[in-house]
């Protein structure tokens, strides 16, 4: 039986699909779940000789998990960018692991299969907010302005409807996006058959609105920092909207509270674009803190330290 485990988010999608597309299964079950489920593998119970490919999960999150399911005789195959912690050296695990913060798990497939199926990396890379790598890649295929531009937006797109507390917050579940690309080899062929971008543009261009109109927090330096209300339109758009406003000033770092439904905080930090580093040390402070040096969130922050946050936020990234 084979399993794949993936991130709800664009690049997560988007790298199941070049790997599948490159390597098809006849059965296969499929796991995911909003951008902030990075446990799934906990999910998996007495699964034994099995083969499991996770695409952009952490591996350190994950590694209790992983380690009873590779003891269970489970071969898995593991790709991701995020922080991995301590190696594990074991023929039964194959990892693609790379923390380089100009790079994502679809670049790392796409790296993998000779930039066989790249098309769908650079939308996953538009996705994560690189850019420059995405805009790289497009160029290697000869890609006109206005094709970019329709994979940023595909790519954007997907990576909007990945955010949220619980599935009830997006618009449409991941595996939902994941079927309705799987039949197509060409991004631009599903873009012009797609039953979801206009009803994700719909909503995006109706939340971020709602955003932009939120006033930045009264805080020293050139960092900026956001409080959003605990409303979903703001548990949905708090993705875009802290890489909309790191494009803006990319030599500040950007911090998006929220409020959850329990009365805690989830944080959301972009480090600047200009020196991609640290987002994820500051969040691992936390106890349900994780990300990469790019980017990095907090799940669940008691609201009592949020000045504690603030303060150690404002320390990581002041100005030299």
């Amino acid at each position: 039986m084979y399993y794949d485990i993936f991130n709800g988010d664009a690049d997560g999608i988007f790298s199941l699909h070049q790997y599948r597309l490159h390597s098809p299964e006849p059965s296969t079950y499929l796991l995911t779940g909003v951008k902030r489920d990075t446990c799934l593998l906990s999910q998996l119970e007495n699964l034994h000789n099995c083969c499991l490919t996770v695409f952009d999960v952490s591996l350190d999150s994950n590694r209790t998990s992983l380690l009873r399911l590779l003891q269970q005789d489970n071969k898995v195959t593991y790709f991701d960018h995020h922080f991995a912690g301590k190696p594990m050296n074991t023929s039964a695990l194959q990892a693609h692991i790379d923390t380089d913060p100009a790079i994502c798990t679809s670049l790392i497939v796409n790296r993998v299969l000779h930039d066989q199926l790249g098309l769908w990396a650079i939308c996953g890379a538009f996705g994560d907010n690189l850019h420059e790598p995405a805009t790289k890649l497009a160029k290697t295929f000869h890609l006109s302005e206005e094709q970019t531009g329709l994979l940023r937006q595909l790519g954007e797109l997907f990576n909007y409807n990945s955010y949220g507390s619980t599935l009830d917050d997006l618009l449409f579940h991941p595996l939902d996006l994941y079927e309705a690309i799987k039949p197509y080899s060409d991004p631009f062929e599903y873009l012009v058959d797609s039953q979801h971008i206009g009803a994700l543009q719909a909503a995006f261009q109706a939340d971020i609105a709602l955003a932009m109109q939120e006033q930045e927090l009264g805080t020293q330096g050139i960092n900026r920092v956001y409080h959003l209300p605990n409303r979903p339109w703001a548990r949905r758009i708090v993705g875009v909207f802290s890489n909309l406003r790191a494009r803006e000033r990319t030599d500040a770092a950007h911090a998006i509270i929220i409020d959850n439904q329990d009365g805690t905080l989830r944080i959301s930090v972009r480090a600047p674009l200009k020196d991609r580093r640290y987002a994820n040390t500051l969040c691992n402070l936390y106890p349900t803190g994780g990300g990469r040096a790019a980017a990095a969130g907090i799940n669940s922050l008691p609201k009592e330290l949020l000045d504690q946050f603030i303060n150690t936020f404002q320390s990581f990234y002041s100005r030299q």
